[in-house]
This record gives C-alpha cells, sequence and structure tokens, in this order.
C-alpha cells in the first residue's frame, strides 16, 4: 500500500509540475523599429534612421533643435533614448533629437564606413576573428560614408524635421575611430564629437599618429566653437586606453582656442559593459545645461 501511494503521489506531482511549467509564457521580443530606410547611392546600401524627438516637439511652432548622431544606430539608439529621456526629467540636457544611424547588415558592413584607410591585412584579421570567409570584409570607406553623411542622410532628415545646423556625433569602438576621424578633417558641419572607446590600434595607428603631427604642427585651428568629449574603460585591454591617451593629450596640450576638450577614463569597465556610461556623459558634456 506505501509503495501504491508513492507512485499515486509522485504521478501527481510530476502532472502537477507539468502544468506550472505549461502555464509559463515566452519571453516577448520587442524590436527597435526604424522611422525611414533610405538609400544611399554613395554607399550602394541602404541606411536604418531611428529617431527620437525632445518630450516638447511640435511641428505647430518654429522651433528647430540640435541634432546628435548616433552611429551603430541599431544598438546604441535604444540605451541613448532612454538615457536622454532620464536628463529630460530633471531638465539637464538641451533639447536635442536623436538620430541613429545604422545599415541593416551593420555588424559586417561596419568595418567598411569606418575605417579611414584600405588594410587587406585588417581585414583578413576581422574574417578570422568573425569566422567569416576570407574577403568578406572590406575597409577604408571612411571619406564615403562622410560624404554619404553630409549629401544624402543628414539633408534627408533636415528636409524632414525640424532641425537647425548645431550637429552632434556619437561613436563607439571603430566608429569612435570614424568620430575622431571626422574632427580631425573637421570643416564645422560637426560641432559635437563624442569619441569613445576609438580603435586607433587600426592600420598601425595610422589614424593616430596623424592626429598627433596634426596637433603638433598646426598651432591654431579656423573652427566655430566646437566640445569633444573622448573616453575608454580602463579594462578594455591592448592598446584602446594607451592610445586614447596619446589622443587626448596632444588634443590638450595644443589649446585650440575653438575647442572645448573633456576626457575621462572609466574604471573597471570594459570594452562593452563601459558603454552606457560613455553615453551618460557624451550627452551630459556634449549638451548639459550646466
Amino acid at each position: 500500500m506505501n509503495i501504491l501511494k508513492r507512485i499515486i503521489v509522485t504521478i501527481l506531482l510530476l502532472f502537477m509540475s507539468t502544468i506550472a511549467f505549461g502555464q509559463k509564457l515566452a519571453p516577448k521580443k520587442i524590436l527597435t523599429a526604424p522611422d525611414h530606410t533610405i538609400t544611399s547611392n554613395i554607399m550602394g546600401k541602404k541606411y536604418r534612421l531611428y529617431i527620437s524627438f525632445p518630450k516638447d516637439y511640435s511641428t505647430k511652432d518654429s522651433i528647430s533643435y540640435p541634432v546628435l548622431y548616433v552611429l551603430d544606430g541599431e544598438m546604441f539608439f535604444p540605451i541613448i533614448k532612454e538615457i536622454r529621456e532620464m536628463f529630460e526629467l530633471g531638465q539637464e540636457i538641451e533639447d536635442i533629437i536623436i538620430v541613429g544611424v545604422s545599415s541593416p547588415d551593420w555588424f559586417r558592413t561596419r568595418f567598411y564606413d569606418f575605417t579611414p584607410t584600405v588594410s587587406t591585412f585588417e581585414e583578413e584579421e576581422k574574417d578570422k576573428r568573425d569566422g567569416a570567409p576570407i574577403g568578406t570584409h572590406k575597409s577604408g570607406g571612411a571619406d564615403q560614408f562622410i560624404k554619404s553623411l553630409k549629401t544624402e542622410i543628414i539633408p534627408f532628415v533636415d528636409k524632414n524635421y525640424k532641425t537647425n545646423s548645431d550637429r552632434g556625433i556619437y561613436g563607439h569602438s571603430l566608429a569612435g575611430m570614424f568620430t575622431a576621424y571626422c574632427l580631425l578633417n573637421s570643416d564645422g558641419y560637426f560641432t559635437r564629437f563624442g569619441i569613445n572607446s576609438p580603435s586607433f590600434w587600426y592600420d598601425n595607428n595610422k589614424l593616430l599618429n596623424q592626429a598627433v603631427t596634426q596637433f603638433t604642427e598646426n598651432k591654431t585651428w579656423d573652427l566655430p566653437q566646437t566640445k569633444v568629449f573622448i573616453s575608454v574603460g580602463d579594462q578594455e585591454g591592448g592598446e584602446m586606453m594607451p592610445t586614447m591617451l596619446k589622443y587626448s593629450k596632444y588634443l590638450e596640450k595644443s589649446d585650440y582656442d575653438p575647442i572645448h576638450l573633456k576626457w575621462q577614463i572609466f574604471t573597471e569597465e570594459g570594452h562593452l559593459s563601459v558603454i552606457p556610461g560613455n553615453i551618460s556623459k557624451t550627452l551630459s558634456t556634449l549638451y548639459g545645461k550646466n
């Protein structure tokens, strides 16, 4: 009888646990949908635009707003949008429009978009790291991407929304290097730069060496007033922190009148864990009211 009772109890427990597990809900996948998808004839591909507006944005007034363009938008737009909304609660930053820019296959094609020089060695290394067939990744498209931003992507935003000529740009990792490249070649088109965890190691530090030469030899820089924030995590490894420091120190030493520079090393943060912190600091440094 005791054995029979145990069998019955076991069966009941198994039945009840099956019901309990059967009642669990599957995770709901929430996707951030792009507001627009536009075709770049220059780059020969499409770009998705994710747009966030200040809370008082209205088509019924004549107010125009600065715009911050966020590279790798598919990944970073949801984070920066939420952080901006937190700042808005305390009225800590200016009212800005945020535009995330990302190609549909962004994780692969970003290598071409953000690299300023062609390096077959880096292309092959990238293929190996990603387990991709040799020849998958191409490099050296930064000049073309800048041209696409200025003549295709940003004019589209300006045409459809209440923007002004106060433009900022944010990038992390390879996009951080691209943002540093934009600053190095600045013509005043962008006046706020968030350069975070820049991949200056690319192509034997070629961009970094160019920057050091430019900052050393050019005693003046004819630019409008420009804000720059540069950062890195102290646990990122490799040459990430030393190269970021070198770029920052030489720019700081140059003491250009139009450049308002702040840089920061985030303690106990790696290449990915540093992202929320550098986004928050980029917003507060470039657009903070105080």
